[in-house]
């Protein structure tokens, strides 16, 4: 199945199977997330990657979350999985994001942490050099991932907001809280991953549906 026009494209991160992958392609999400961070529960090997990435059928987008990963990872995480955007969710610099799109040759989305407005900067910066922008709730400063917490921010910071490059709404989103984050932001494009999980890592198909369908509205 092709991935939905209407309403805003769906992005389901951390996909480690292949009933969350059928899930997603029912559901007609526009982009699956796999991650490459060992200490998230959803990491992925190379070879795992690999499978489920070779039955994604055309027109969903393949995106790589990774976390300042070195080049010589990130060769040998494309040589190994076909993927078509890289996320970046670590601390990469405006010129570390512009030095991986000059070397790799793919679409890349760089995440951003907001927590209050002093970080809205920090946007536009990215927006110069990224493909994509990925707003999401900043992490704490202890905590162990960069994203996949659960937690949300206060969207009215971006309302009416818009940068350069086309942009992506994540950060704690749920089936109950997805359609009024839309409505407040005007997000063309959401994403979510512990929202639509039964457990850490553990994506739930009917959770997943549900999901999309209420981003629809």
């Amino acid at each position: 199945m092709l991935a939905a026009t209407s309403g805003p494209k769906v992005k389901i991160c951390g996909i480690t199977d292949r009933h969350a992958l059928d899930a997603c392609v029912s559901a007609g999400v526009a982009y699956v997330g796999l991650v490459f961070f060992p200490k998230s529960p959803r990491h992925l090997t190379l070879p795992a990657a690999a499978a489920l990435a070779a039955v994604v059928p055309p027109g969903i987008a393949k995106v790589a979350l990774t976390v300042n990963m070195p080049d010589a990872d990130l060769d040998a995480l494309l040589g190994a999985v076909p993927i078509d955007v890289l996320q970046l969710h670590g601390g990469e610099t405006p010129e570390r994001v512009a030095e991986i799109k000059a070397r790799f040759g793919l679409p890349v989305m760089k995440a951003v942490g907001i927590a209050g407005p002093g970080d809205l900067a920090a946007l536009a910066d990215y927006g110069s050099v990224a493909d994509m922008l990925l707003v999401d709730a900043k992490p704490p400063r202890d905590a162990e991932l960069p994203g996949g917490n659960g937690l949300t921010f206060d969207w009215r910071l971006i309302a009416g907001r818009r940068w350069p490059v086309p942009w992506m709404l994540a950060g704690g989103l749920t089936e109950d809280t997805v359609a009024e984050a839309v409505r407040l932001t005007g997000a063309p494009q959401v994403d979510v991953s512990s929202g639509v999980e039964s457990a850490p890592g553990v994506k739930d198909p009917d959770l997943i549906a549900r999901f999309v369908a209420a981003a629809r509205g």
